[in-house]
């Protein structure tokens, strides 16, 4: 091998690929310090070293890793790709011999010596150049691989070693042959190596029409598949190849043969894997078609979990993970038996209704271990596109199925218990509505044939179990609700927390925690201090905070100070809480004139609302301020009219709308309000102030007022009284047509409570108005705050 004076010059290691001189081709470049040595490159000489990796999967190669013999090439053209690659048009010029490698961290270079062709016998080289063009031409004809229009541009050249090299890069050989050739500096030894290189092709191809001629004689029409790739198998096995997409259809086909799939699923699976040994290696749809053939193989056709559903077992479970709603806990077990006796259910979809923290995620995992199936979750919170539920289509890139789809995937089962979470907080814009693609999902008369946009084939979610959470059925489209039946979760008395913490939430977190009961010591007055002034919900989420504090500070005592036991009073609990957050009570410590407690519903549960009335002097204006929505600003309109018609039987000056303003204030002012529920209260606050009669403390009411002053019924009865209960009420006014609602009630919350059922605003004066006095108007002074609403926090 002859060698010039060393050069130092940008290296660019190629995966999989020889550059011979002479040779021009497109490279694209995508590693970051290619790009910088192509950069590198163009700012000197346009030079750059092209050698080979030996492994072609390394990203960043050391000098032994790359071959030390390369080719020198001319950068003729660069052009910036959008995937942030560069493509490079370059040209061979001459073969290179690294004599040091360096890596300087932002690209390669090397110090390399010229290697110069030698060519010591003309005449032997002429009968190779001969030789080689006879058998190149040979093995054109036998192999059909190669056009006649290349034989002939490689006719015409007279230079032997350039010949060589054209010839070695129109032949399919392994990466370490044509490095072999590459590195041969005597063009006679390199036309012998390519003659010996052709003489093995031919007798591969002799071989294949051999085998070929072997097989087809003992070949039936049913067995055409078989030989073929028995053939192609043959030829490879003789070649050492083991590579492309011939090597992935089999590794396909055998994921196959052990899956257990419907016959148009087989079917459309074989002709894609037909369709990708026929693509070529560098085709880019050949990703999109494995991808697509391995979520065929993947997702669950006819796997299942067998049901173990017996009910008591059931029912015990269901006890062991929640304390209460016995009326919910009667409706799964009966769903449950219906399974149980028709052996496949196709009825409504259950949908958990109820603030956060009361348990309804954790129900439907405790539906799923009762009867032994998979679990699988998806959140729907802020979902608002379609293809999120029905997938993309294949011509979209990065197209992949909907999530239903990899749920099912996911759960490796056809009958899993699907749970849908937070259904009411879904959304949509202009690409599409994810509510809609949810019909055909949650109707159990069409979703037999689930039609995903990716999968493309029919697909049978009929046997999944699919429940449905919700904080409030507002935000849910009616004809999606009219496909699921509502579970309503109230939120939990303050009995059934201090069960729940005894029972689940302490010991959880105790061990979560690394704490035993012997270390830590929280006693029930301590739950009961925490429920009453460090939460306010109707879950328990807040509380089992409050209790992972109490661990957390624990740990921490038992650690620092080197303590045994640490033990937890209601003295010391703010101590370690802080003070405080809420009062615990009565909203009014003492009878207010034109203050009243009414009762409302939000998403979190039931709360108490103080609602205030201020007369000043003035034209008749009615003021509403707190942030209140349209309904209950009518519903305060509603009750300031009844009040005029009947202000002569209620001992208020008939022209009082003619001397006074009336100032309705709710407050919090930046929580929205609104609703009917308000109306009987703002009523009474305003009796209250033109009587100057105070309301009682301990009386919280909530009912519609029509303008002939009937009480009118309302929703969310059970969360108003349990909030009532939390606040110390002990008088509540319904409307009389709520009766019924009462039964879903906890007997030991209405046994703290006296529950009063009215048709008529005057039976709610005659209970909340201390006493009927003919008294002047209750007039605030213009600069005084006379009333200030209770701790509303």
């Amino acid at each position: 091998m002859a060698v010039n004076d060393k050069k130092i010059i940008p290296v660019m290691p190629l995966r999989g690929l020889i550059v011979y001189p002479s040779m021009v081709l497109h490279l694209d470049v995508g590693r970051q310090k290619s790009v910088n040595a192509l950069e590198q490159a163009m700012v000197d000489d346009s030079l750059i070293l092209l050698v080979s990796q030996k492994d072609v999967q390394i990203d960043d190669p050391e000098i032994h890793e790359v071959f030390h013999v390369g080719t020198v090439a001319k950068v003729r053209q660069m052009l910036k790709l959008p995937n942030d690659t560069i493509r490079v048009l370059v040209e061979g010029l001459h073969r290179a011999q690294i004599t040091e490698f360096l890596d300087n961290e932002s690209y390669y270079e090397a110090s390399y010596q010229e290697i110069i062709e030698t060519n010591e016998q003309p005449l032997e080289t002429e009968a190779l150049m001969r030789l080689v063009l006879a058998q190149f031409e040979q093995y054109i004809k036998i192999s059909k691989k190669i056009n006649q229009e290349t034989l002939s541009s490689i006719s015409d050249i007279e230079e032997p070693g350039r010949l060589a090299d054209l010839i070695s890069s129109h032949l399919t050989l392994k990466l370490k042959d044509k490095q072999e050739i590459l590195e041969i500096s005597d063009i006679a030894g390199r036309l012998e190596k390519i003659h010996e290189i052709l003489n093995n092709e031919q007798e591969v191809l002799e071989l294949e029409k051999k085998i070929g001629q072997r097989v087809k004689k003992q070949m039936e029409k049913t067995q055409k598949e078989y030989y073929l790739r028995e053939q192609i198998k043959a030829i490879q096995k003789e070649l050492g190849e083991k590579e492309g997409r011939l090597q992935e259809g089999a590794e396909l086909r055998e994921k196959l043969a052990g899956k257990k799939l419907p016959d148009n699923v087989k079917e459309k699976v074989v002709k894609e894997i037909e369709r990708l040994e026929k693509m070529p290696q560098s085709s880019a749809e050949g990703t999109v078609v494995r991808n697509y053939i391995e979520w065929l193989l993947d997702v669950p056709w006819l796997e299942t979990t067998d049901d173990e559903i017996d009910i008591d077992n059931c029912e015990k479970i269901l006890n062991e993970d929640h304390y209460g709603l016995d009326k919910v806990k009667e409706r799964i077990l009966e769903y449950l038996a219906v399974q149980q006796m028709v052996g496949k259910l196709k009825g409504p979809i259950i949908c958990f209704v109820g603030p956060p923290g009361v348990g309804k995620t954790s129900f439907a995992k405790s539906i799923s271990r009762a009867i032994n199936r998979k679990f699988v979750r998806i959140s729907l919170g802020g979902v608002r596109d379609e293809a999120e539920i029905r997938g993309h289509r294949r011509t979209y890139v990065g197209a992949m199925p909907g999530r239903i789809m990899q749920g099912m995937k996911t759960a490796g089962t056809i009958n899993p218990v699907f749970l849908l979470d937070e259904i009411d907080k879904m959304s949509m814009d202009f690409r599409g509505d994810p509510s809609a693609a949810l019909l055909e999902v949650l109707d159990p008369e069409q979703n037999n044939s689930f039609s995903d946009h990716y999968i493309e084939m029919p697909y049978d979610l009929s046997k999944v179990m699919f429940i449905t959470t919700a904080n409030s059925i507002a935000g849910i489209p009616r004809p999606l609700l009219d496909r699921m039946e509502l579970v309503h979760i109230p939120g939990y008395t303050e009995l059934e927390k201090q069960k729940i913490a005894e029972g689940y939430l302490i010991p959880k977190q105790l061990k979560e925690h690394g704490l035993t009961k012997e270390q830590v010591k929280i006693n029930i007055e301590v739950v009961e201090k925490v429920i009453r002034e460090y939460t306010r919900e109707a879950g328990v989420r807040n509380l089992e905070r409050q209790m992972a504090t109490l661990c957390r500070k624990a740990a921490k005592i038992l650690v620092s100070k080197k303590r045994k036991r640490v033990l937890f009073t209601s003295t010391n609990l703010d101590k370690y809480l802080g003070p405080s957050r809420y009062r615990f009570g009565l909203a009014e410590k003492e009878d207010q004139v034109g203050v009243a407690t009414g009762l409302a519903w939000t998403e979190m549960g039931g709360d108490t609302l103080s609602i205030e009335v201020a007369i000043t002097k003035g034209k008749g204006k009615l003021t509403l301020t707190g942030k209140l929505g349209s309904v209950m600003q009518e519903s305060a309109q509603a009750a300031f009219s009844y009040i005029r018609s009947r202000s002569e039987s209620l001992d208020i000056e008939q022209d009082f709308y003619e001397k006074y303003d009336v100032h309705i204030h709710v407050p919090e002012g930046a929580t929205p309000k609104d609703g009917p529920s308000a109306g009987i209260s703002m009523a009474t606050a305003m009796v209250s102030a033109f009587t100057g009669v105070p309301v009682a403390k301990e009386v919280a009411m909530t009912g519609e007022i029509t303008l002939r002053g009937r009480v009118l019924p309302i929703g969310g009865v059970k969360e108003k009284v349990l909030s009532a209960h939390r606040a110390g009420i002990t008088t509540v006014i319904l409307p009389k047509e709520n009766e019924k609602d009462l039964q879903d009630v906890p007997q030991s919350v209405l046994k703290t409570l006296e529950v009063h059922l009215v048709e008529h605003l005057d039976e709610v004066l005659e209970l909340a108005i201390r006493k009927q006095i003919n008294t002047p108007p209750y007039v605030a002074e213009a600069q005084s705050s006379e009333y200030i609403a209770g701790d509303q926090t």
